[in-house]
């Protein structure tokens, strides 16, 4: 049996055999580049984003060693034009990358994959005639020339060495140097009618230039026609939930967040199949990968990155400039590269519009909550470990506890970042609240009623507790807060969400370096001042 060639569609077969989501639309953009210079594919995305499955359908449509049709035949690809033209015509070969790295653990693994590859084809036909020292792209060109018919080549997985090797290794060195002999030559698109290649980083750069400067590419931060194909849309979300009666909002909170390119809401879509299987959202990516994978780029030592990190954790975008990184994990020169491949990771989120990332869901946030944990940033720690205590005591009324846990958190973290205006101590609530993530909706700079509520509370569905209106003042009083949320008409706007509502007014007195705070209960209008 073959291990690289012609391997059939059982895998997508078993894919089909559990619940699947319709991408097969990704066959109609690959059937249009064959035969043009467009034929040359490598499409990127974070773990767990499906990038296997859509290999292996790749690979069983094109597989002229099975019968696919009607594992496609009630699918989106079979109303396009191309779906007849295309199906089952050409010979495959399948290379999972991943598995050579787990196998083979020396520098000359780009030759051990040339010759394990090379034997398996030429094994498959063997009335062709080649030269022991031919490489494998010289024995495809010979086999072309005999049976008439070029090859489609799939590789998964396609940057698992360049993950597990420093640039300049020998590992990496020889790797990228197969690649470009694979498809680099003039007559290289003599031997393959298409090459589509996944995995999570783009193709590397040497400078400004891409190693294999002839392929398409589709990566998180620029994924172009591709977007939709990237993960799961909301609508594609909505069906499911409803047909597995589960709660929408929820799987939201707990996946949607990603914007791909021009779509604006993509979910993780392993997690969100898992979350069907078990009937539970829940943390998966955890399960998938340890955590301690984000914690060094968030460690590295650039000006702004850990300010930067903390106001994603407070629910902020920071701008990003993904341009510059070479797609070397082993290469971070800039607070740039450092957030550029958490974006390729998984663990940001890239607004392709606004140049900015960000903390996409609950899932995703308490990942970076474990990866922070990891660090030195023992301020920050205390005052996410301390939320529970400091919300507790705003829905209690104790304005007092209330100024003393902002007090807290606010000289804690002076030490990481500059405060020296309303929307810096806003940061600080922001981290100070972070536990009434659970609960709420939180929102930062919130339109409502005249003005932008400083940061507002909105409880979840099914939550019985009472929406929060804060309001930050720098130098005057409490007070003052609580009298801009009346003057502002914040409440009557709030109060379209909810019934029971807290006004909390909060001051920082840069002279004494102390805070104070007022509560009211909107309703009844009673002051609980401290």
């Amino acid at each position: 049996m073959a291990t690289y060639i012609n391997l059939g569609n059982e895998g997508f077969a078993r894919v089909r055999r559990g619940e699947f989501v319709d991408k097969s639309g990704l066959i109609g953009v690959v059937n249009r580049t064959i035969g043009s210079e467009r034929s040359f594919t490598c499409v990127t995305r974070s773990r767990r984003f499906g990038k296997s499955v859509a290999a292996k359908m790749l690979s069983a449509y094109y597989d002229e060693s099975c019968d696919s049709r009607s594992l496609f035949q009630d699918l989106e690809i079979a109303q396009d034009a191309s779906f007849e033209e295309h199906l089952n015509k050409y010979p495959v070969i399948f290379i999972d990358i991943s598995q050579f790295v787990r196998n083979i653990h020396d520098d000359d693994i780009a030759l051990k994959i040339e010759a394990k590859v090379k034997k398996d084809v030429l094994d498959a036909y063997p009335n062709v005639e080649v030269a022991a020292d031919d490489t494998l792209f010289e024995a495809l060109l010979a086999i072309v020339r005999h049976t008439g018919k070029r090859f489609i080549l799939i590789i998964d997985e396609w940057d698992a060495i360049c993950r597990e090797n420093k640039s300049g290794s020998a590992a990496m060195e020889g790797f990228v140097s197969w690649l470009r002999s694979m498809f680099k030559p003039v007559n290289a698109a003599n031997a393959f009618a298409a090459v589509y290649m996944t995995g999570i980083l783009p193709i590397k750069r040497y400078k400004t230039q891409s190693a294999l400067n002839n392929f398409l590419e589709y990566s998180m931060v620029a994924p172009g026609r591709l977007a939709g194909f990237f993960g799961f849309t909301k609508d594609e979300v909505q069906y499911l939930c409803k047909e597995h009666d589960m709660d929408f909002e929820e799987m939201a909170r707990w996946y949607n967040g990603y914007q791909i390119g021009r779509e604006q809401s993509i979910f993780n879509p392993n997690s969100v199949m898992t979350a069907i299987w078990n009937d539970a959202c829940d943390n998966y990516w955890a399960s998938t990968g340890a955590y301690d994978a984000v914690a060094p780029y968030i460690q590295m030592n650039f000006e702004g990155l850990k300010d930067d990190i903390i106001n994603m954790l407070a629910g902020a975008r920071c701008e990003v400039d993904p341009t510059g990184f070479t797609n070397d994990i082993s290469i971070i020169n800039s607070k740039d590269d450092a957030l550029t491949v958490l974006i390729h990771l998984g663990y940001l989120a890239y607004d392709w519009n606004n140049k900015k990332c960000y903390i996409p869901n609950k899932e995703v946030g308490d990942e970076m909550v474990k990866a922070v944990k990891t660090t030195n940033w023992k301020h920050v720690i205390n005052a996410i470990s301390s939320s529970e205590r400091l919300l507790r005591a705003t829905l209690d009324g104790d304005a007092e506890a209330v100024a003393r846990g902002i007090d807290v958190a606010h000289d804690e973290n002076t030490s990481i970042l500059s405060y020296n205006d309303e929307n810096s101590l806003a940061c600080v609530l922001s981290i100070a609240y972070y536990y009434a993530k659970n609960d709420y909706i939180v929102h930062r700079e919130l339109a409502s009623g005249k003005g932008f509520a400083d940061l507002v509370l909105i409880p979840r569905k099914n939550v019985v507790k009472p929406a929060l209106v804060l309001e930050l003042k720098y130098n005057k009083d409490a007070d003052t807060a609580i009298s801009q949320i009346h003057r502002q008409q914040y409440p009557q706007k709030v109060s379209e969400y909810t019934g029971e509502l807290l006004l909390v007014g909060i001051n920082y007195d840069k002279t004494t370096k102390t805070h104070t705070c007022q509560i009211e209960n909107w309703q009844v209008a009673t002051c609980c001042g401290g």
